[in-house]
């Protein structure tokens, strides 16, 4: 496998999650793995500080616990995720080769482009099954030019050439529904919405419905829109009730697993470590792991 190598720890998440979630396989066990189509998943919403970061990299931990070869594309400047997973390294003090999806789009415009193998983007981190494709300051200074030359399929180009390597492929994305965020819809197979029961972020979920639908009509029919993730709810809470149920009663879809607010995410983001290594038994780790099992579910 192509890419860079940056830790060596082995995540004792795998071991965690035994009896909850795995099972031996048998025959029929193999015959559905074989028969699985690779997910890529995206998780967007146009208002920040709702989760994405968070949901996107604990769900892929999860997954690469369990086995399946994980994929997290980072397609925000500030790199948050690429933080998350790196244990803080700096991107840019690695060669031009090695800036992940700044150099996968990159190498599609000006006189330097040439035929690269996708998987040279790709980074191994320090834990097994899972991989990343990272963020880069560069990301700011490419897009008006990649807008321009309508690179937008580039990144969809990328994981079809990777299909088969990776089972699942989650995508982060900015806060804005910028080139970046247009170009995961067209690479993505399947949509999450983190929503932070927060009056503002309920009011742009309409006009994100609408530009997502549009996207999908004239560029990607198949992206399946999963359903809205309620994040960092308080049960005890009236106001957050009322909002989930309000959006139930206008025909949005909302999964089942809720997320609590909970200090240990702001741990695991300390110490970058995802909460089902960091922390296996915690209530807020037991419900990612309920909310991975609704959407292998589905």
């Amino acid at each position: 496998m192509g890419g860079f190598i940056i830790g060596t720890m082995t995540s004792t998440a795998e071991a965690s999650l035994q009896g909850q979630l795995i099972r031996p396989y048998g025959s029929q066990q193999r015959q559905k793995r074989k028969l699985l189509v690779s997910i890529r998943r995206i998780v967007f919403n146009q208002k920040g500080g709702v989760g994405k970061t968070s949901i996107t990299c604990n769900l892929a931990a999860i997954s690469a616990a369990l086995g399946h070869r994980t994929l997290v594309v980072d397609l925000d400047v500030h790199g948050n995720t690429t933080e998350y997973l790196t244990q803080g390294l700096d991107t840019s003090a690695f060669p031009e080769e090695a800036r992940g999806v700044a150099a996968m789009f990159g190498n599609s415009v000006g006189a330097k482009r040439q035929r690269v193998s996708a998987d040279t983007f790709v980074w191994e981190v320090p834990y097994d099954n899972l991989y990343l494709m990272p963020s880069s300051p560069q990301l700011a200074t490419l897009e008006r030019e990649l807008e321009v030359k309508h690179k937008i399929f580039k990144l969809r180009e990328a994981l079809a050439e990777l299909e088969g390597v990776y089972d699942r492929v989650y995508i982060d994305t900015p806060p804005s529904f910028n080139f970046y965020t247009k170009s995961a819809l067209v690479a993505a197979n399947r949509l999450l919405v983190p929503f932070d029961c927060d009056s503002f972020a309920r009011s742009m979920i309409d006009s994100l419905m609408e530009n997502v639908e549009e996207l999908k009509e004239d560029l990607n029919p198949d992206l399946l829109f999963e359903g809205i993730i309620i994040n960092q709810f308080n049960s005890r809470a009236k106001l957050p009730q009322a909002m989930v149920e309000g959006m139930r009663a206008d025909g949005l879809r909302v999964l089942s697993s809720y997320l609590s607010s909970s200090v240990k995410m702001r741990e695991s983001h300390a110490s970058h470590r995802p909460l089902v290594d960091l922390a296996p038994s915690h209530k807020l780790t037991q419900e990612f792991v309920a909310l991975y099992q609704e959407l292998e579910q589905m």
